[in-house]
């Protein structure tokens, strides 16, 4: 038995399947801002003990565990520290050593959230491409990118924080990591509705700027019926295909999946106009762009994959 942990900004999710990546149980619950790192870590122990109760499985008996985190990562001490999306005074939310001690192994593999996407991905894909790039639009922004059939990690694990690119050099908005112009400070989920709010001008409108309702989820009701709703909409869209071109720049890869909340729930003002103005971006070859096959299990379906396969997500080393 195996298992995938799935450590984000607004949740905490785990699986448990058996060797041939069949899921027989599953859990997920908030993840908590706080106080401190250890209150997240004991959201993650609960929900990985959940998932194997709901497996029928103590969670001695699982082989191995994946998990997938928001970053920035310590891999040399084993979890995230201070993540940008949660609480200042989390500090250091510590990973592989109370899962290796929970399960009674060291074979826990920790990778960022994103790495864990396109492992999954790819792991799960008819084609298993060699070049591809998994992107997450959610309460941040990164990329997890696999180049000529390796997945780029780092040598702090935390590659593929693309989020934290500087789309705007102008820097009209502050990001959660508190530098200025980042992409993820323009077009995540607790971006836009404060971008939004900054590119307010006293216009009448539909959407609920300033009140304790308005969200992300805010404009895009509205978009295609309000006019301010499809401002926003256009100028996030054009820091996405910015953002996008640099990753094909970058790396060359032959397909982008595209997960994360934000763009699941909004393929027609998220994911569409990447598509369209992508070509008029890129001077090299433009690449297929595509909701995330595996939905909203990638990144957890991703932290499986790396546990049957020893951290690697390559089919050829499965542990039987």
């Amino acid at each position: 038995m195996y298992a995938g942990v799935d450590l984000g900004a607004t949740n905490v999710r785990a699986v448990v399947a058996d060797g041939d990546s069949t899921v027989v149980g599953r859990d997920r619950r908030r993840t908590p801002d706080g106080p401190t790192g250890i209150a997240v870590t004991e959201a993650v122990l609960a929900t990985l003990r959940a998932a194997c109760g709901a497996a029928g499985v103590d969670p001695a008996e699982l082989r191995a565990v994946g998990i997938a985190s928001i970053g920035p990562l310590d891999t040399a001490e084993g979890g995230a520290t201070s993540p940008a999306n949660l609480a200042d005074d989390v500090g250091f939310v510590p990973l592989t050593g109370p899962v290796e001690h929970l399960i009674g192994s060291d074979r826990v593999h920790l990778h960022n959230d994103t790495s864990a996407g396109v492992i999954g991905e790819r792991f799960h894909s008819d084609r298993n491409p060699d070049d591809m790039v998994y992107l997450t639009i959610s309460s941040g922004i990164g990329a997890g990118v696999c180049l000529d059939g390796d997945v780029l990690a780092g040598w702090d694990g935390n590659a593929g924080e693309i989020g934290h690119m500087t789309v705007d050099p102008a820097g009209t908005m502050r990001c959660g990591c508190g530098r200025a112009g980042h992409w993820e400070a323009y077009c995540s989920g607790t971006g836009i509705p404060r971008y939004a709010e900054r590119l307010h001008d006293g216009v009448e409108t539909a959407v609920p700027v300033g009140e304790p309702e308005f969200d992300a989820a805010s404009v895009f009701a509205h978009a295609g019926s309000d006019d301010f709703a499809d401002r926003v909409v256009d100028r996030v869209a054009r820091w996405n295909a910015l953002g996008v071109a640099d990753l094909v720049h970058a790396y060359a890869p032959l397909a982008v999946h595209v997960g994360g909340a934000v763009a699941l729930r909004n393929e027609r003002c998220v994911v569409d106009p990447i598509r369209e103005r992508l070509p008029e971006l890129v001077m090299t070859n433009v690449p297929e762009v595509r909701l995330a096959s595996l939905g909203d299990d990638a990144v957890v379906r991703g932290a499986l994959a790396s546990a049957m396969t020893g951290g690697t997500g390559d089919r050829t080393r499965l542990r039987r």
